[in-house]
Order: C-alpha cells, then sequence, then structure tokens
C-alpha cells in the first residue's frame, strides 16, 4: 500500500517497487506533487501503486525517446538472417509504426497495445496480429534492457481476456488432400502452365514434405539416386531478389525417395537440361516461367491455336514460319483461328524465368488448379477457369473470348489448399501408414526436444517401410486417375499412365 510522507509543510505520495526501493509520485513532468492533505497524498500513492502493478505506470524521467525513433535504431542494431530482417521491417513499418511511431517509449501503456491489438484483428487474422504483437513485446523487452522504460506494455498477464480456453487465437484448419488429390493438382497446375514441371514439383512437394523455398532452391547435384538433399533454400524478399540461404531452422536433411520419384526427377532435369541461373550461379532443378507467362491464363498460345483450327501445334507453327510449307485451306483455317483467339505471335515468350516466383506460382497455377477458379484481380472478378473440355481432363481455354470458347470448368479438388498444405499432406500420409514419430520428425526436418526422443533411432526397417506405403499410395492414385481416362494431356502423365496400364495387364 502507498503511504503519505510529512516534508514541511506538504504531504507526498510514496509508495513501493520493489524490496528496499520507493518512489514519489510525480506529475507529467518528473516533478513531485505537493499534497495539502496527508489523505489525498496516501490515496495518489495507492493509485500509483496499483499502475506500477498493472504494468500502465511510466517514469516520465524515462522513455523519452518515441517508439518511431528506438524501432529505427533497434532495426538498424539486429543482425538476423535476411527473411527475419523483412518480417520484422514488415511489421514494424505496417503495423507497428502507425500507431506508435510518435509516442514516447515511457508513454505507451497496457492499454495502448491491447487497443491497437483490438482494432487490428478486426482487419486481420488473429494469428498474425499475434505475431505482430510478438515483434512489439520484443522490441520493448529490448528498451527495457537499455533502461529506456521499467516495463513491458505489451507482456500479457495470465488469467486475463476471454475465457475462451486454447480456441482464443486459433485458426482455421489447414487444408490438406491425398494423393489422388496431389496427383489431380499436379496435372492441372501443368495443364495451366503449359508445361510438365508443375507436375513434377508438386509431385515431389506432396511425397516428400519439402518446403516451398526447399523446392525452389533444389539444385540439381542434390537430386540424387534414391534420397533428395536439402542442403540450401532460396527465399525471395519483398524487393523481388532471392536470396540463397540454409533451410528453415537449419533443417538439413536427407529425405528417402521412392524408385519412381527418383525417376521421375531424373527424367525431368534430363528433358529440360537446366543451365546454371544468372543470379546465383548455380543449376537448380526447376525453373520459373517466363515473365510474359505470369498468370498462366493471359494470353493464348500456340497450342491453343492449333486446337482451334482442328492441326498439330506443328502444323500451326510452319503456318507462321514456313506458310509455303502447309496447304491453302489448313493455312487459312489456322489464321482464322489466330484472329479468333487473339493470339499475338512473341507474346508468350519460350524463355523460362530463373525461378519461380510465389505469388506467381501459388496464385495464377496452384490455387485455380485446386479451387477450379482464377482469383480477383481488378478489374475481374474472380472466375471459374474456361476449359475445354476435350481431351480430359480439359484445356485452360485462353485469349480473346476464351470464357465464350470454354465447354465446361474443373470442380474443385481440395478448396482452400496452399502450396504449404501438401507439406501438411504429407505428414498426414504418414501418418496413415503408422509411420514412426522419429522418421517423420527426421523427414520433416523437425527437432523433438523431448527425453523420450533421446533414445529413438531410425532403422533401415523403417525407411524401408515408409517407402513401400508411398509406393503403394502413388499406385492406387495412379489408377484411380486410369479409371477415369486412359491417358491425360500432360506428356509426362500420359507416360506414366500407359507404364501403368501395361503393368496391369
Amino acid at each position: 500500500m502507498g503511504f503519505a510522507e510529512k516534508r514541511g509543510n506538504y504531504w507526498r505520495g510514496r509508495y513501493k517497487t520493489a524490496p528496499g526501493k520507493h518512489l514519489t509520485v510525480v506529475d507529467d513532468t518528473g516533478k513531485a506533487i505537493r499534497f495539502a492533505t496527508k489523505g489525498e497524498a496516501q490515496r495518489a500513492a495507492s493509485e500509483a501503486e496499483n499502475r506500477y502493478r498493472r504494468g500502465d505506470w511510466r517514469d516520465p524521467a524515462l522513455g523519452q525517446e518515441t517508439f518511431g525513433e528506438y524501432a529505427n535504431r533497434w532495426y538498424e542494431a539486429q543482425d538476423l538472417a535476411a527473411s527475419t530482417m523483412q518480417n520484422y521491417k514488415r511489421h514494424i513499418e505496417e503495423h507497428l509504426l502507425p500507431d506508435f511511431e510518435d509516442k514516447a517509449l515511457g508513454g505507451i501503456l497496457r492499454t495502448d497495445v491491447d487497443l491497437w491489438e483490438k482494432k487490428e484483428k478486426t482487419v486481420y487474422a488473429a494469428s498474425s496480429v499475434k505475431t505482430w504483437r510478438s515483434t512489439l513485446h520484443l522490441i520493448f523487452e529490448d528498451a527495457i534492457d537499455e533502461g529506456l522504460i521499467t516495463s513491458n506494455p505489451a507482456a500479457r498477464r495470465r488469467g486475463r481476456g476471454k475465457r475462451a480456453g486454447r480456441s482464443r487465437d486459433r485458426g482455421p484448419e489447414k487444408v490438406v488432400t491425398d494423393p489422388l488429390g496431389i496427383l489431380l493438382t499436379a496435372e492441372r497446375a501443368a495443364l495451366l502452365s503449359g508445361r510438365d514441371d508443375e507436375f513434377v514439383a508438386v509431385v515431389l512437394k506432396g511425397y516428400t514434405g519439402m518446403r516451398w523455398g526447399e523446392i525452389v532452391g533444389l539444385e540439381t547435384e542434390f537430386a540424387r539416386p534414391g534420397a533428395v538433399r536439402v542442403e540450401w533454400q532460396l527465399y525471395e524478399l519483398d524487393t523481388g531478389e532471392m536470396v540463397r540461404c540454409p533451410p528453415k531452422d537449419d533443417s538439413y536433411r536427407t529425405i528417402d525417395a521412392m524408385d519412381w520419384l527418383s525417376a521421375l526427377v531424373a527424367n525431368h532435369i534430363a528433358r529440360t537440361k537446366p543451365t546454371p541461373c544468372p543470379c546465383h550461379g548455380r543449376t537448380y532443378v526447376f525453373r520459373g516461367q517466363g515473365a510474359a507467362r505470369t498468370g498462366g491464363h493471359q494470353g493464348a498460345k500456340l497450342v491453343d491455336v492449333a486446337r482451334r483450327a482442328g492441326v498439330s501445334t506443328g502444323t500451326a507453327s510452319n503456318v507462321l514460319n514456313y506458310p509455303e510449307l502447309v496447304r491453302e485451306d489448313t493455312r487459312v483455317r489456322v489464321e482464322l483461328a489466330i484472329a479468333e483467339i487473339g493470339f499475338v505471335r512473341g507474346g508468350i515468350t519460350s524463355e523460362h524465368a530463373a525461378h519461380w516466383r510465389r505469388s506467381g506460382f501459388a496464385t495464377w497455377l496452384f490455387t485455380p488448379a485446386v479451387s477450379g477458379w482464377y482469383p480477383k484481380k481488378a478489374p475481374q472478378e474472380a472466375r471459374p477457369v474456361p476449359i475445354l473440355g476435350e481431351p480430359w481432363p480439359g484445356i485452360p481455354a485462353r485469349g480473346r473470348g476464351a470464357a465464350a470458347r470454354a465447354d465446361t470448368c474443373w470442380l474443385p479438388i481440395a478448396k482452400g489448399l496452399t502450396p504449404h498444405g501438401l507439406r501438411h499432406t504429407h505428414r498426414t500420409m504418414m501418418e496413415d501408414l503408422g509411420t514412426e514419430k522419429v522418421l517423420m520428425d527426421e523427414r520433416m526436418g523437425h527437432i523433438d526436444g523431448s527425453v523420450s526422443a533421446r533414445y529413438a533411432h531410425v532403422t533401415p526397417g523403417m525407411r524401408k517401410r515408409l517407402m513401400a506405403g508411398l509406393t503403394e499410395q502413388w499406385e492406387a492414385a495412379l489408377d484411380a486417375r486410369l479409371a477415369m481416362c486412359p491417358t491425360s494431356p500432360t506428356r509426362v502423365l500420359k507416360d506414366l499412365l500407359l507404364t501403368r496400364a501395361v503393368a496391369l495387364r
């Protein structure tokens, strides 16, 4: 309890902050307040002590530096991974400075932080706001270490707030799929991109649980027979720069690969013949799409012209390059198709970008593949992917009048599934197979710090059982796809289906 102290002809309020330490009630300028009566001084001291215990107290002599000034100085002093620095910068500039920039460090109270959090949650997901508050908490903790403030207004007090249990900040359940969903998603992504690369990448991600950055940063030397070595990842900064850095949490690991998966990746490398990228001088398994292909759906391709005219792609190419080799009626038909769908020669570049962009892959290839819809992008609203129904499962229609020429659209495979959701899917598939936790953690790059985990070790038998189980799941997915249609417009899947059909005879 606070108490009053007689000082000549006035009283001052005093309260305890630590054993043997007392402070005096002061005004906003830090000057001790002189009370005319003992009661007034004692009440003011008790109120000040209560504020101190709640974390709402501030020392006017400290924390006069503004939050904006300190946050900038704090950020410059950090020496962390490029991805972490980028995230901190985004948190500070986009979510903390708008509310706290001009406030003195010592003038920010717990109630200010709580009101800020409440406001942010009306616009953003609770999980995101929780992350930003953690950054704010970290900044205040360092300010305490520097002696600028005495308490952390972003600290959470136990037992306060709504009694909602563990569901208070619970996010939406992560969407996962099954082996057939992986296969169908991979096929659609390849159809949207117009090449086989996306098929191989989606299948590899679904059957290894690799992170997105690890897939993009997979170098050819680490795609080995029977295994994939995770040694690096590529992290995309907001500037567009792709930073080559260690995998998240230093989760270096060797992931066992089934024979069929190793062959799929090896054949892809042999087919695409990747060359060193200009940004890192490294040879990567996967390349991005050309700049003109960003969006996947923007503009007709030569294959669309050929399909419209009812000729082969080679014939359509001859009309453009060697018209004297094509019959007159065929040439007229191809030229009419070019005019009808708005094909622009050179509008779709054959050159490939060095790397995928996360937003381009997820937004224009993966999401339309799993949902059957292109996302909203001004001035266009979200809309179904227009599909030419033959051959099954349909070819995305592109170019002028694509929607009018389409005769069907795709049903969702797993609406809400994200590329990272394939990592959750792989873990779920292993759980379904009864895989031992120690092997699952090794494969996912997770660390189990429990005492029990110290005594668990991966054995050859565990690996063999998992490889057999994942192969069985893959073959069952191929059989299900084969029952839907014996062929595919995606070349690599077409070959897989043909091989599987022969094996089943």
